[in-house]
């Protein structure tokens, strides 16, 4: 292979069984001492409730950004991001703030990752508003852009149709600028801002078909505005990795867990898994973020480095 495959984790963000907060940080803590030894990054998402419509949106559930910043500090060995955040959570002077602080504090392993933002309910609980979809990502492409000025000016200024700064600063400069991923599959908005302004693309739960029409599209948006379609990372994640050295096994647990039923899931033996892999790094695909069902059991996790990553070297 041409390029070299990195592997992420993807955080739990809310507890599926049942157990209390400090149970389940205590969980995500000891799972991440397996996932430290083997993954390159670790990824919350950004959800004020469960973004699982079948789970009960009165489950307890981590902000995103408090969470990452407790794991970065917690597990130094893996870059730090969020699976993605939404833009209009936190105005995008004001993160790209946070951002900057948090580059200097992990000694340069965040990785932003940011999208249009997409839960109604939540927006709506929260009192955000919530605009059309053409909107958000307009909205979307006007933060990236405040937030790239406010990493390289001295002082930040920008007056565009929805976000507005003037004479902005943001010291310390974040040293090395954070890589911005975007995530979102919208073939028409969202992959143009991805090839204007990403350095890594995410789309999560996608199939190899509809990875691969995408990627297509990108690379339509990327000779339109002139851009090196090769210079953006592309990755791929999964919130349904059901792993066991038996495919019955793998198909029981799938079955057994609420996440099993997801689009796109990694259900298998060894063999299975690394050959459905092996069509999205045919692809292009350097950095697959992965959840493992079998959570907080370290089963899965150890399964796969032993068996099925050492293929992609």
């Amino acid at each position: 292979m041409n390029k070299k495959i990195q592997w992420g984790w993807r955080v739990p963000d809310f507890p599926v069984s049942g157990e209390s907060t400090a149970e389940f940080r205590n969980r995500i803590i000891a799972y991440g001492e397996t996932a430290r030894q083997y993954c390159a990054s670790l990824w919350v998402a950004d959800h004020f409730v469960p973004w699982f419509a079948q789970q009960d949106p009165l489950t307890d559930t981590l902000e995103a950004w408090t969470t990452l910043t407790y794991l970065a500090a917690r597990f130094p060995e893996m870059l730090a991001g969020n699976l993605v955040l939404s833009q209009s959570y936190r105005p995008p002077a004001m993160l790209a703030k946070m951002g900057a602080t948090l580059q200097a504090l992990t000694h340069g392993r965040f990785i932003l990752g940011i999208g249009a933002g997409w839960k109604e309910d939540e927006y709506l609980a929260y009192g955000y508003d919530f605009p059309s979809a053409a909107v958000r990502i307009a909205q979307l492409e006007e933060a990236v852009r405040i937030i790239k000025l406010m990493w390289t000016e001295p002082r930040a200024t920008f007056h565009g149709r929805y976000y507005h700064i003037e004479g902005a600063i943001c010291e310390p400069k974040p040293v090395p600028i954070p890589p911005i991923v975007i995530g979102g599959g919208g073939r028409k908005l969202t992959l143009r801002v991805v090839a204007e302004h990403a350095d890594w693309w995410n789309i999560p739960g996608s199939s190899p078909e509809e990875y691969a029409e995408m990627l297509e599209t990108l690379r339509g948006h990327c000779q339109a505005v002139g851009r090196d379609y090769d210079e953006i990372v592309k990755t791929w994640s999964c919130d349904c990795v059901a792993l066991a050295p038996k495919t019955e096994a793998a198909q029981a647990l799938a079955q057994a867990h609420p996440l099993g039923k997801l689009s796109g899931g990694l259900i298998g033996n060894p063999d299975e898994v690394a050959a459905a892999l092996e069509r999205y790094t045919r692809m292009g695909v350097e950095h697959f973020i992965l959840r493992f069902l079998d959570f907080p059991k370290p089963d899965g996790m150890e399964l796969f480095f032993k068996e099925v990553a050492p293929r992609f070297v």
